[in-house]
């Protein structure tokens, strides 16, 4: 098996890292803070703007699901005009962000970002950029919502189980 690896900042990542582990072909999700200043920030830095984006790391199976289908299933979870907000959260660390780290993921990544450009007329507020940086968050971080059900999230119930109606 051949894994890559795709860094999307979400919003709260929580919530996008429940969201993704839910389908077949993600081999392994890590929550973490990317492409801020400063080395290993803490959750408190990061929530006073360091700079980082609560990212979630997803290595996947590229025989068992594109590159392209896990970008249509991110934009099912984000407001991609929002600028540095998702739900009720607001701040730098909630912004939104497609982090690559290999040049070949460039254009597959180009042509799913021109696609839902198509249906704004406002410029998307995803960030397009190669992953500078990428800290793991606290251990209390990692599947959040597995062990916290009633945690806030703001990606839908409906979506955290859309692998059980696709199936």
């Amino acid at each position: 098996m051949s894994v890559k690896s795709i860094y999307l900042a979400g919003g709260c990542f929580w919530g996008t890292q429940k969201f993704f582990d839910q389908f077949e072909g993600v081999v392994f999700t890590q929550v973490g803070y990317a492409n801020g200043p400063t080395e290993n920030p803490s959750y408190q830095e990061v929530c006073r703007s360091s700079g980082h984006a609560e990212t979630v790391r997803i290595d996947y199976d590229p025989e068992r699901v594109s590159l392209t289908q896990l970008l249509d299933w991110y934009f099912l979870t984000v407001d991609p005009t929002s600028y540095h907000r998702q739900g009720g959260d607001k701040g730098i660390q909630y912004r939104t962000g497609i982090y690559y780290t290999e040049e070949d993921q460039v254009p597959e990544i180009r042509a799913r970002y021109a696609l839902e450009q198509e249906k704004y007329r406002q410029p998307l507020e995803v960030e397009l950029r190669p992953l500078e940086n990428f800290y793991p968050a606290e251990e209390y971080h990692q599947k959040y919502l597995d062990k916290n059900p009633g945690g806030y999230c703001h990606i839908s119930r409906e979506l955290l189980h859309l692998a059980d109606k696709e199936n």
